[in-house]
C-alpha cells in the first residue's frame, strides 16, 4: 500500500449564491482577481467562477441566480467546514479592523494565537472566514510549516501549553544555525559589550 501524496492545494470549491454576490465578496471585498468562467461542467444550471487567492492557487464558486444569498451561519457540525482562512499581510491586517467596520461587517475583532494573529467574519452566505497574519517569517529556504513543525518540538519538549514567540524564536535560531555554515568554532551566544 501506498500514499497518495499531495503537493499543495489545488483549489476550494464552495457552492455560491447568484454571480453578483459572489464577485462582490471574493473580488469587492476580499480583492481576489476574477479570474476565470465557465458553466459548472456537472450542472448545466450553474456557472463556475474561479478567484485568484494570491498565491496561484483558486478558489472556486459554483453560482446559480435563482439562489439568493442568506446570511444565517453555515453548519458546523461532524464533516463540515469550520472556517476558510486567508494570508494577509500585517499592514492589511492592521487595517482589516478598520476597514471591516467602514462595511458594517461584524466582526470578531483581533484573536492572539501564538504564531499569528486572526480576525473572523462571515461571508455573505454565512462562511466563517478568517485573515491571518503570521507572526514571523521563515528564514531563507524555510516554509511557515517548517518553523511551526520545530516550534512545535519546542514547545512540547518544554510542556509549555501552545505556541508562542519565544518557541518560533527559538526554533528560527536552530534552524539558520543547522543549515547556514559559519567560520567560528564556537557560535554560543556571547557579549561584547564587555566592560
Amino acid at each position: 500500500m501506498q500514499k497518495l501524496q499531495v503537493q499543495g492545494v489545488h483549489h476550494i470549491t464552495l457552492v455560491g449564491a447568484d454571480r453578483e454576490t459572489s464577485i462582490g465578496f471574493w473580488e469587492g471585498v476580499l480583492g481576489m482577481p476574477f479570474v476565470f468562467e465557465q458553466p459548472n461542467l456537472d450542472n448545466s444550471g450553474e456557472s463556475h467562477l474561479y478567484f485568484d487567492p494570491g498565491d496561484g492557487r483558486l478558489i472556486t464558486v459554483f453560482t446559480n441566480e435563482a439562489r439568493a444569498p442568506g446570511a444565517a451561519p453555515v453548519p458546523q457540525g461532524l464533516g463540515a467546514v469550520h472556517h476558510l482562512a486567508f494570508n494577509v499581510s500585517r499592514a492589511v491586517f492592521a487595517q482589516a479592523v478598520a476597514r471591516l467596520d467602514a462595511r458594517r461587517i461584524g466582526h470578531s475583532g483581533v484573536k492572539d494565537r501564538g504564531f499569528m494573529d486572526s480576525i473572523y467574519f462571515r461571508d455573505p452566505l454565512g462562511l466563517l472566514i478568517e485573515l491571518a497574519t503570521y507572526k514571523f517569517e521563515p528564514p531563507v529556504g524555510f516554509t511557515h510549516a517548517e518553523v511551526l513543525l520545530e516550534a512545535h518540538r519546542l514547545r512540547v519538549e518544554r510542556g509549555d501549553y501552545n505556541i508562542t514567540e519565544v518557541h518560533l524564536a527559538d526554533a528560527i535560531e536552530e534552524m539558520v544555525e543547522a543549515s547556514r555554515d559559519s567560520l567560528s568554532d564556537d557560535r554560543a551566544p556571547r557579549d561584547p559589550y564587555r566592560p
